[in-house]
């Protein structure tokens, strides 16, 4: 699938020395969803207001569809929504007229047919009379969608989207960013909750200290770096490990009442058959068996600490 962003050694250093992206490449994939995590003060909004214009980069390049942003920045622009971290809206605004003067900004015509169906979309036509000031947080957030789709982008930016918002809402938000990405919206999102990305993202992307660590298909990071764990409830506990069991990854847990085996699940074999037959074998009778993968978070933690560390 072709790049509809194209971000090339891209630089922002500040008038103090310090640099917040380094050498950062990208190619955004038309359609998809991109997760961008990372840590406090990683890069992440700087990476996407460089994206939208709206920081100045110090070297490098950004295209979007083609249009370089600062040589061609109405553009660029023009393809571009974004939804930012703050709610910035005007409290006494009414919803329908808040999201038709975004649209106006852009220079397009009145469409009243595309407000309401993106209105809809958001299930915010019942509260198109309402004021902002009368809304929930999580409506609020609502808005801003609304108001950066309003001239119609191909590109969707949304920066920590679901930032305070309680769980039910959040998971809303998620069945709205997979009907965008049904009406062929390419989406970029930042965000603290790793299980965010694992629900709605097609790729991730981890930054750190202004530098992308890897960007990956979410499923292929998972299956390359996940690994499995067997959990072993024992019938009698332990009070050490077996010499004949000195050869697995194996750890004596919740005071040997269990067993916890460690396997890699690219590997050409998992080793399970042969430490069941090593267990009978030393007499230990088992009483219950569990598996568990790793998930994003632990990845995306062994990441940062492995970048921390260097």
């Amino acid at each position: 699938m072709s790049a509809i962003v194209k971000v090339d050694r891209l630089e922002k250093t500040y008038a103090d020395g310090f640099q917040a992206l380094s050498s950062v490449s990208l190619d955004i994939a038309h359609g998809e969803v991109l997760a961008l995590l990372g840590p406090n003060g990683a890069g992440k909004t700087t990476l996407i207001s460089t994206i939208c214009g709206l920081v100045q980069p110090t070297g490098g390049s950004v295209h979007v569809d083609g249009h370089d942003i600062a040589a061609d920045y109405r553009q660029a622009r023009a393809l571009i929504g974004l939804v930012p971290q703050e709610i910035t809206l005007e409290p006494f605004d009414k919803v329908i007229s808040s999201v038709r003067f975004s649209r106006g900004l852009f220079g397009k015509p009145r469409d009243e047919a595309h407000i309401e169906r993106t209105l809809r979309q958001l299930s915010l036509w019942d509260k198109r009379n309402s004021r902002i000031k009368e809304l929930s947080g999580g409506m609020k957030r609502r808005v801003l969608i609304a108001k950066a789709l309003a001239h119609e982008p191909r590109i969707l930016f949304l920066d920590e989207p679901t930032a305070g918002v309680d769980v039910e809402l959040r998971r809303g938000m998620w069945d709205t960013v997979a009907g965008l990405k049904a009406d062929g919206v390419t989406i970029i999102l930042t965000t603290h909750y790793i299980e965010e990305a694992e629900a709605i993202a097609d790729r991730v992307g981890v930054i750190n200290k202004g530098r992308i660590l890897l960007v990956e298909d979410k499923d292929k990071l998972m299956a390359r770096m996940g690994r499995k764990q067997l959990r072993i409830e024992l019938h009698e506990p332990l009070t050490a490990l077996p010499e004949g069991l000195s050869g697995h990854d194996l750890e004596l847990v919740d005071d040997g009442a269990a067993l916890v085996y460690t396997y890699d699940t690219a590997g050409p074999r998992t080793g399970i058959t042969r430490l069941l037959s090593d267990l009978a074998a030393a007499g230990i009778v088992l009483r219950d068996i569990q598996t568990s993968q790793s998930s994003l978070e632990d990845i995306f933690v062994g990441l940062v600490q492995e970048e921390d560390a260097a």
